[in-house]
C-alpha cells in the first residue's frame, strides 16, 4: 500500500531536473500558438507579482527516469524556452532536464540541436518549430528581448511553480492517463488538495493517512445527497467533478468568478508551507466547516433561511459563513432574519409591481420564493421541509420554475397554428365544465370544428380565444392580470398553450402533474386547490376578486415579520 501513496510538492522551475520519458501511449508536441503564447504572458506578467502556478506534471519514477503521465506538453514548452533563451544568451545555460521519447527516438536529438530545417520531416519537428518560432518572436516583441529573458530566467529561480505529482510505483500509467486525459477524473484542487495528505512525505502516519482518505470519502458522499447539495448551493450538481469543492472553495475564499482552475490548492499550499500550519490543524478546519454546513442542514430555521437566502441569490454561502463568525445560534437567527428583510425590501408597495416590467419580475420572484419557503417551514419540521433540490433544477439540469399567471387572458405567446389548437383542446373541457345550462353550446362546437380544422387562421382563433377566455373569467380579471395577486411559481417549461391558459386549465394541470408525483411548489399547489379562498360563494372554475384578497391576505400573515408596514402588501386589491 505505502508504494502507491503519491507525493506532491510546489517545484520551482529551475529545480525540475533529471530525465523525463514521454511514453509510447501518449501523442507527440502538439501545442500551438496560442498555448505558448499564454504561457509566455503568464509567468511574464505574474512572475514579477506573487508565487505563479503552473499546473500539474503528472510523473512516475521508473529505473530509467520520470514517466511523464500528464503534463507533457507543458513540460515540452518549458523547455523550449529555456533552449532559446540559452541560444541567445549561451551564458544563461542549457535546460536542467532532458526529454526523451519511448517512440519517437528522433524527437530527443532534434530538441538537442533545434535544427529548424528539419521542420517538414514529421509532424512532431513542425509544432516544436512552430513554437520556437513563437518564443523567439514573443522575446523580439518586447520593449528589451534581453532583459526579458532575464527576467524570465529570475522567474523560473525565484517565483514560478509547477505542482509535482508522483504517483506511486506500483500506479499504472495508462489508465492513470486516460483518466486524466479523457476528463473523467481531472486534476481539481480538490484532487490535490487530498493529495496533501496522502503525500508518502507528508509528516503523518500511514495510519492518519488512511483516517483521512477515509473520512474525506465519507465527506464527498454526504455531499452527493442532492438535498443537503441544493440546500448549499445554486450551481447544477454536473458542474463539480468533486463535491467537496464546495467546502474548500468556501475555506479558501475564492470568489465565483474567479476562474484560476488551482486557485484553492494554492491556498492549502500557503496555509502548511507559509504559515506555518500542520496538516492535522488542516483536516480538523475542513471537517469543522463540513460539519457547521451540516448543523445548518439539520436545523430546521436554519436551513429555510439560509436555503431561501442562497436559493434566491440574496446572498452566497460565503457571505452567510462570515455572517455567522462569532455570533451565538440566536444572533446568526437574528442576522439571518436582517438578511431576509433587505432582500425584499423595495421602494413602494408589492401591489404596484407588474409582471411586464422587468426589474419587478425579480422581486415577485423573491417573494413568492419566500412565501414558499415560509409556509413550509410554519408547519413544522415535523411535516415536511422545502424542496431546494426540487425547486432549482430538474432531471435535466434546467431551470425547474418560472414565473406565470395563475390566469391568463392574453395570446401573445402564441405564435403557430398547432399551439392555437392545442389552446381550443386545453380549453374545451374547462367551458363545458362551466356550461351548466348549455349557454355555450355554439362556442364549444366552434371550438371543436376549429381544432380539427385543415387550417384555423389567426382572426379564427383570436375570436374563439376571446370568447373562451370570458367564458371562464370573472369580470375585473384584467384589471390585476399582471399584478402579484395573480402570480405563482409554476413549472409549464415551454408550453406556450398552457401558459397561456385559464385558471380551470391550469388548475386541471396542476392535479394531473401532483398525482404523477411532479414537483408543485407549496403555495402553487395551494392556489390551484383554492386552499386559500373562502368556502362561501367559492367558484371552482374561477380565479376572482375574493381568491386574489385571499391569496394575499395569506403572504401578508406568512411574511409578517419580514414586510415593513410602510410596504406592507395591500389586503385589497388596488
Amino acid at each position: 500500500m505505502e508504494q502507491n501513496v503519491i507525493r506532491l510538492e510546489q517545484k520551482l522551475v529551475k529545480d525540475i531536473q533529471g530525465e523525463f520519458i514521454v511514453p509510447s501511449y501518449q501523442r507527440g508536441y502538439r501545442w500551438g500558438q496560442e498555448e505558448v503564447k499564454m504561457l509566455l504572458k503568464d509567468v511574464y506578467d505574474n512572475g514579477d507579482k506573487r508565487p505563479y502556478y503552473l499546473q500539474p506534471i503528472v510523473v512516475k519514477r521508473t529505473p530509467e527516469g520520470y514517466e511523464v503521465i500528464d503534463g507533457q506538453q507543458r513540460l515540452t514548452t518549458l523547455y523550449l524556452i529555456y533552449s532559446c533563451m540559452y541560444n541567445a544568451v549561451p551564458q544563461m545555460g542549457k535546460p536542467a532536464f532532458v526529454l526523451k521519447y519511448a517512440t519517437r527516438k528522433g524527437s530527443e536529438e532534434f530538441l538537442q540541436t533545434i535544427d529548424l530545417s528539419l521542420r517538414d520531416k514529421n509532424v512532431d519537428y513542425w509544432f516544436m518549430c512552430d513554437a520556437i518560432e513563437t518564443i523567439q518572436a514573443w522575446f523580439q516583441e518586447q520593449p528589451d528581448p534581453f532583459t526579458a529573458m532575464f527576467n524570465f530566467r529570475r522567474f523560473f529561480s525565484e517565483k514560478v511553480y509547477i505542482i509535482w505529482y508522483e504517483v506511486g510505483d506500483n500506479e499504472d500509467g495508462i489508465p492513470l492517463f486516460t483518466r486524466l486525459n479523457i476528463g473523467k477524473i481531472p486534476l481539481t484542487s480538490a484532487e490535490l488538495v487530498k493529495a496533501m495528505f496522502l503525500n508518502r512525505d507528508s509528516g503523518i502516519t500511514e495510519e492518519k493517512r488512511d483516517e483521512i482518505a477515509l473520512q474525506w470519502d465519507n465527506i464527498e458522499r454526504e455531499l452527493h445527497n442532492d438535498r443537503l447539495w441544493y440546500f448549499l448551493s445554486n450551481q447544477y450538481s454536473n458542474q463539480y467533478q468533486t463535491r467537496i469543492d464546495l467546502v474548500l472553495n468556501l475555506m479558501a475564499k475564492k470568489a465565483e468568478d474567479n476562474r484560476e482552475k488551482y486557485y484553492t490548492f494554492f491556498y492549502f499550499e500557503q496555509l502548511r508551507n507559509q504559515q506555518g500550519q500542520s496538516l492535522d490543524e488542516i483536516w480538523r478546519s475542513i471537517q469543522h466547516t463540513f460539519l457547521t454546513l451540516k448543523d445548518w442542514y439539520e436545523n430546521h430555521e436554519l436551513y429555510h433561511k439560509i436555503g431561501y437566502l442562497i436559493a434566491s441569490s440574496s446572498r452566497n454561502l460565503q457571505q452567510l459563513y462570515k455572517l455567522v463568525e462569532g455570533k451565538t445560534k440566536d444572533e446568526f437567527t437574528a442576522a439571518l432574519n436582517d438578511e431576509i428583510r433587505a432582500s425584499i425590501k423595495i421602494d413602494g408597495n408589492y401591489s404596484d409591481l407588474s409582471y411586464e416590467k422587468q426589474n419587478d419580475y425579480k422581486w415577485i420572484s423573491k417573494l413568492l420564493l419566500l412565501f414558499n419557503v415560509e409556509s413550509v417551514r410554519l408547519n413544522g419540521e415535523q411535516t415536511e421541509w422545502f424542496p431546494f433540490n426540487k425547486f432549482k433544477f430538474n432531471d435535466k439540469g434546467e431551470s425547474a420554475w418560472s414565473l406565470e399567471h395563475i390566469h391568463a387572458q392574453q395570446s401573445e405567446g402564441l405564435q403557430k397554428q398547432e399551439v392555437w389548437k392545442e389552446w381550443l383542446k386545453l380549453h374545451i373541457p374547462s367551458v363545458k365544465a362551466v356550461d351548466e345550462h348549455e349557454e355555450h353550446r355554439d362556442l364549444i362546437q366552434r371550438m371543436e370544428v376549429a381544432m380539427n380544422a385543415d387550417t384555423l387562421t389567426r382572426t379564427e382563433f383570436d375570436m374563439l380565444q376571446s370568447e373562451a377566455v370570458a367564458c371562464l373569467s370573472v369580470e375585473g380579471n384584467m384589471e390585476y392580470l399582471h399584478s402579484i395577486a395573480n402570480l405563482a411559481l409554476l413549472n409549464a417549461g415551454d408550453n406556450a398553450a398552457l401558459n397561456n391558459s385559464t385558471f380551470d386549465v391550469k388548475r386541471n394541470k396542476i392535479i394531473e402533474l401532483d398525482k404523477c408525483g411532479e414537483y408543485i411548489p407549496f403555495c402553487t399547489k395551494m392556489v390551484f386547490l383554492k386552499y386559500y379562498s373562502p368556502s362561501e360563494n367559492n367558484q371552482l372554475h374561477f380565479w376572482g376578486q375574493s381568491d386574489r384578497i385571499a391569496y394575499i391576505s395569506a403572504m401578508n400573515s406568512v411574511l409578517h415579520d419580514y414586510l415593513e408596514e410602510e410596504i406592507q402588501i395591500e389586503t385589497e386589491a388596488k
